[in-house]
């Protein structure tokens, strides 16, 4: 009898337990689910080491909604189609990653570049030149990569990349990076997006593994969109170094930093 108390509080404790741990898979699978930013790929709009949380019914429920894909949903669950311009995250469809980039292509749409400009349904992409993009030579992240340049900076110089604003035929405006216009994706053929589909390029143009590049290893294609994930509207915070306790590292300005 005079353990009973005892163990009615550790009953407590584990249905406390376990029901925080079946809220925070709902949470998870239904609601939102943390990113955090491995690459440079989507510069200057997302940074190496931003930390959001994807909103997951911006565009309904897939079966890639759930951890390992477990949903046992069919096609889409209240399904929306998203934007151009949306930033979205999506399971890559071969390698079962979660990437994150920019949707350029909605189905149907005709996506081209041609010397390193963004031709959509074969118009131009207004844009507009921005000066450029400045940041320290130096390595980002826990990979500890550095990030590439359009000059030749030694360790803790200036490196640089020459900066423009693509603005969208639905009125989406964001910049774009640019090393040269004579990488293998800065010429390419139409990419007619087929229906059930889209898709999808990095900012940071000649440093990101997108819809351009359908068969190199690592490259996209094109993204069904059951793969979505969810958008990304906003960064949580943001940390320059290699773990989240260094806390002089962090950038305070990125803190709930709106995404466009």
């Amino acid at each position: 009898m005079g353990n009973r108390p005892r163990w009615e509080s550790w009953w407590q404790t584990a249905k406390s337990v376990a029901l925080a741990l079946l809220l925070a898979g709902l949470v998870r699978s239904f609601l939102v689910q943390p990113f955090w930013i491995p690459s440079g790929s989507m510069k200057e709009t997302l940074l190496v080491g931003d930390f959001l949380f994807v909103n997951k019914f911006a565009y309904g429920w897939s079966r890639f909604s759930c951890p390992f894909a477990l949903c046992p949903i069919e096609g889409r669950l209240w399904g929306a189609m998203p934007e151009r311009g949306d930033i979205v995250v999506f399971r890559h469809p071969r390698n079962g990653d979660d990437y994150i980039k920019r949707l350029i292509g909605l189905p149907g749409d005709r996506v081209q570049m041609r010397d390193g400009l963004l031709f959509l349904n074969d118009r131009m992409v207004a844009r507009r030149e921005a000066g450029s993009y400045r940041e320290i030579y130096a390595p980002q992240g826990p990979g500890g990569a550095m990030p590439r340049c359009r000059n030749h900076p030694r360790p803790g110089g200036i490196c640089l990349k020459d900066r423009a604003i693509e603005t969208l035929p639905n009125g989406v405006s964001y910049p774009v990076l640019n090393l040269s216009d004579l990488g293998f994706a800065d010429t390419t053929t139409t990419f007619t997006v087929p229906p059930g589909h889209v898709f999808v390029m990095g900012d940071n143009r000649d440093n990101s593994l997108d819809s351009r590049y359908a068969l190199a290893r690592g490259g996209v294609g094109f993204v069904p969109v059951e793969n979505l994930i969810g958008r990304a509207d906003r960064v949580i915070f943001s940390s320059a170094g290699s773990s989240l306790l260094a806390v002089w590292t962090w950038r305070f300005d990125r803190l709930f930093h709106a995404l466009h």
